[in-house]
């Protein structure tokens, strides 16, 4: 695939009113900066995949992912083989809409007005599925979430003007949720791929803000690739007043995380403090549903804030605020519960609590094997490396065999 003229300009023209050199743009894409550089000048080009990253990462709305793909790509083969969800009618059918049709759901028709249940009720599955993620392996619920949003888009594309955009809209909901998802399950590439899609999908349905809630979750990934320059700047990006205030808050939750890597205690309080006066704002609370990043924790700030303190070498502290904080999480949230309990029994183990930090990390290895997580192993590799210092602990000993299975490579 060759890439038109403008996108190397138009790529350089972004970066740099985003006021970003070239060393920190590729520093926050995780790409080559030589690479970069060429396909910037034209010498080389951009694959769909690093156009979708450039242009979450710069808010362009899609205009580099369009400036990526050849003048002939408006035929459906060309638009399909661009995007994981734009798909013909036949797939969506075999992918189980013709049982909604013979129940006479179908989008739009004479019988059926701009009110028809169909969006409330795949609005309800979204709701099941996101609930399900809590309890089930990302593997399992993946096929399905990507069923479930090629549905909804080849759907909206038949509806009358009056319901499409709230179609397009939910969609972008399903993409994101894939997205974290695939995250879950390893796999970086395609989450990132399937955020892109629900920029795409959020823009096209009228809403110009998942764009820059696409920074805070790639922020997630560089954040868990322990790069602190790219998660702060990634963060920053998301930040701008003219964005809801929830997206903010979350977003410099975020940047403290990033922070906190590097050690920057009061850089990383400061934007705590910030995330707590956006998330507890009016503004916040009253934002559109589904709500957007945890539906769980009650207190995001103060979760992240033990979740901080830990990197910034205060373990004691982060183990009090996330004793306090996870307490707090509903029993049925199995994955939250786990990826703050790691980080807690981690906390316990770094202040000298090597007992407790077992006992917490003993209850949350049964559950592990129902709700897998790639990020969630980087605390318990640590928490595994960190007891390792304890090892005339019988307590340390006993619970050294299920740390192991849960770290084991999973059989091809």
């Amino acid at each position: 695939m060759s890439t038109p003229l403008g996108f190397g300009p138009e790529l350089r023209r972004l970066r740099q009113e985003a006021g970003l050199t070239l060393t920190e743009f590729s520093a926050a894409l995780n790409y080559d900066k030589g690479h970069l550089s060429k396909v910037e000048r034209g010498e080389r080009s951009a694959s769909l995949d690093l156009a979708r990253r450039c242009d979450a990462f710069l808010g362009a709305n899609g205009e580099l992912q369009r400036l990526a793909v050849r003048p002939d790509a408006g035929s459906e083969a060309a638009a399909a083989a661009s995007s994981p969800w734009l798909v013909g009618r036949r797939e969506v059918l075999v992918a189980g809409t013709g049982a909604l049709i013979d129940l006479g759901l179908n989008l739009g028709g004479p019988s059926h007005p701009a009110s028809d249940p169909l969006l409330p009720s795949f609005r309800a599955q979204f709701d099941l599925l996101r609930k399900l993620g809590q309890s089930t392996a990302p593997g399992v619920l993946l096929p399905l979430l990507q069923a479930q949003t090629r549905m909804v888009v080849s759907l909206a594309s038949d509806a009358p003007p009056a319901i499409r955009a709230a179609a397009l809209l939910l969609a972008s909901r399903f993409a994101e949720f894939t997205g974290w998802m695939a995250q879950e399950a390893g796999d970086s590439n395609t989450a990132l791929g399937w955020t892109g899609e629900a920029v795409q999908l959020a823009h096209a349905g009228g809403d110009p803000h998942l764009g820059s809630y696409a920074l805070v979750r790639r922020a997630l990934v560089t954040l868990y690739d322990g790069d602190a320059a790219a998660t702060i700047t990634l963060a920053r990006r998301a930040q701008g007043s003219e964005l809801p205030p929830r997206i903010r808050g979350l977003a410099a939750q975020r940047e403290a995380q990033g922070h906190a890597l590097v050690g920057d205690e009061h850089a990383c309080l400061s934007s705590l403090e910030r995330a707590r006066e956006l998330l507890d704002s009016d503004g916040a609370r009253s934002d559109t549903e589904p709500v957007i990043g945890t539906t769980h924790v009650s207190d995001p700030a103060a979760m992240t804030t033990g979740w901080c303190l830990y990197d910034l070498g205060r373990p004691a502290a982060a183990a009090e605020a996330l004793d306090r904080e996870c307490r707090r999480l509903p029993a049925q949230a199995l994955r939250t519960r786990t990826r703050y309990g790691f980080r807690r029994a981690l906390a316990l183990a770094a202040s000298g609590e090597v007992e407790r930090a077992c006992s917490v990390a003993g209850e949350l290895l049964t559950v592990m094997p129902a709700v897998p997580s790639a990020t969630v192993n980087s605390d318990v590799r640590r928490l595994a490396r960190e007891l390792s210092r304890f090892q005339s602990s019988p307590t340390v000993r006993d619970l050294q065999p299920a740390l192991a299975r849960a770290l084991a490579p999973v059989p091809g």
